[in-house]
């Protein structure tokens, strides 16, 4: 049996661990620069403030109904997410956590009849312990799990935690639209209208072999799933064959020594990643593009890729990796909107072979990469950083309703009086 742990709102959700009194109320949370709503709570989405939708022109029903309007504080759900997995793992050290708001549990180990108490103790856990509402859905496969988890945050009566058993299947499913289904986008659910497929239920009673013809393998797998034939097990480490740190800036950047800081610093973010995961890259992919939507101003955009004598996690080695790859594309003169970095050519650290004649002490590298991770989680992020991501007076980022960093920095914990 699989439980799929997701936590409700996320975003919304880690707002309001802090601030209480915004239980029961409208809250939304805006994309990079306070452009769009990314997250919403409940009551927001009963105010029909859609997904996607362009901040400024929802301001009068912000104001309206008192929603309270955050901008992304990713500092701040990244360490909840954390805290969330750790909690998760004390119940089984079989877990996939599959995005920063989702995770898999194996709970072969839990008989059947304790299941349903299992899935309300892990709820009631990390509510109590972090703030955070959660749903659980159990089933015997990943794909029915993750049926049994919007049936669990969809119908209050099942207390948060909904457990999918064989014989409840053929009905559960029947009532399932098919783009309900995990792992059918958008595309594969409008061909499979089009063939009459329109439930998960006509989707097992479909030929298989018409659905290996339109979909592959991932149509005949997803069918056993559905039928309670477990064909998906855990990927207890999810290693990302790229990582990229891209952002749009609030107000366009000129010079080389703007855009050296934001790059500085998108690079030590990416580096700091592969840390986390335990990899190394090989490549360092830089780029930088002008604003495409102002035809009226001067349009550039380039980027270069930089390979690495050796694969490296060092936010020393790839910072300057990445600076030297902007320093190559950089033209003078235009008004640059945006800029990222990638990198690529992913391997686990541990598998690294080491040249005799590297200019680079890296054993001197990994040493320090350690105590400043050290530094940064016990002191909060940015505690200690490179001197080229020094952004104190740089304001590259529009985020005028960001939250506090309750949890990862000193002058930010909350103070109670009593």
């Amino acid at each position: 049996m699989y439980a799929l742990v997701d936590c409700n709102s996320f975003y919304a959700s880690c707002e309001r661990i802090f601030r209480p009194d915004l239980r029961n109320k409208p809250v939304v949370v805006l994309s990079n620069n306070d452009g769009c709503v990314i997250a919403r709570s409940n009551e927001a989405k009963a105010l029909n403030i859609p997904m996607g939708a362009v901040a400024y022109e929802y301001e009068a029903i912000f104001k309206q109904h008192q929603v309270a309007v955050f901008s992304t504080n990713f500092t701040l759900y990244g360490d909840i997410s954390k805290r969330v997995m750790r909690t998760l793992q004390a119940f089984t050290p079989n877990l996939e956590v599959y995005s920063v708001d989702e995770a898999f549990l194996d709970l072969s180990h839990i008989p059947a009849e304790e299941l349903q108490d299992f899935g309300k103790k892990i709820h009631a856990i990390i509510s109590q312990n972090i703030g955070l509402p959660v749903s659980v859905g159990i089933a015997p496969t990943k794909t029915l799990a993750k049926v049994a988890n919007h049936i669990a945050k969809k119908y209050p009566k099942f207390q948060s935690c909904f457990v999918l058993k064989d014989h409840q299947r053929e009905y559960i499913l029947q009532k399932t639209p098919i783009d309900d289904i995990w792992g059918i986008g958008r595309n594969y659910a409008k061909m499979l209208l089009a063939l009459n497929i329109q439930t998960a239920y006509d989707f097992t009673q479909a030929s298989t072999g018409l659905l290996q013809k339109k979909m592959g393998v991932i149509g005949k797998r997803l069918q056993r799933e559905l039928l309670g034939v477990s064909c998906l097990s855990l990927e207890e480490v999810k290693t990302k064959k790229n990582i990229a740190t891209t952002r749009t800036f609030a107000k366009n950047l000129l010079s080389l020594e703007d855009l050296s800081t934001a790059i500085a610093n998108h690079a030590a973010n990416s580096a700091n990643k592969l840390r986390q995961q335990g990899s190394a890259a090989w490549q360092v992919y830089v780029f930088v593009k002008t604003n495409s939507r102002r035809p009226e101003q001067a349009q550039y955009r380039n980027g270069i890729q930089i390979t690495l004598s050796e694969a490296s996690n060092s936010s020393l080695e790839i910072v300057a990796a990445a600076l030297k790859g902007l320093a190559l594309i950089y033209k003078p003169g235009f008004l640059y909107k945006k800029a990222g970095v990638v990198l690529g050519g992913i391997v686990p650290f541990s598998q690294i072979q080491r040249t005799l004649f590297a200019e680079i002490d890296r054993d001197k590298h990994d040493k320090l990469m350690k105590a400043m991770d050290r530094i940064n989680q016990a002191g909060g992020r940015d505690t200690v950083k490179l001197a080229v991501q020094d952004y104190e007076d740089k304001s590259f980022y529009r985020r005028e309703r960001l939250s506090k960093q309750f949890t990862t920095k000193w002058t930010d914990i909350l103070e109670v009086k009593v």
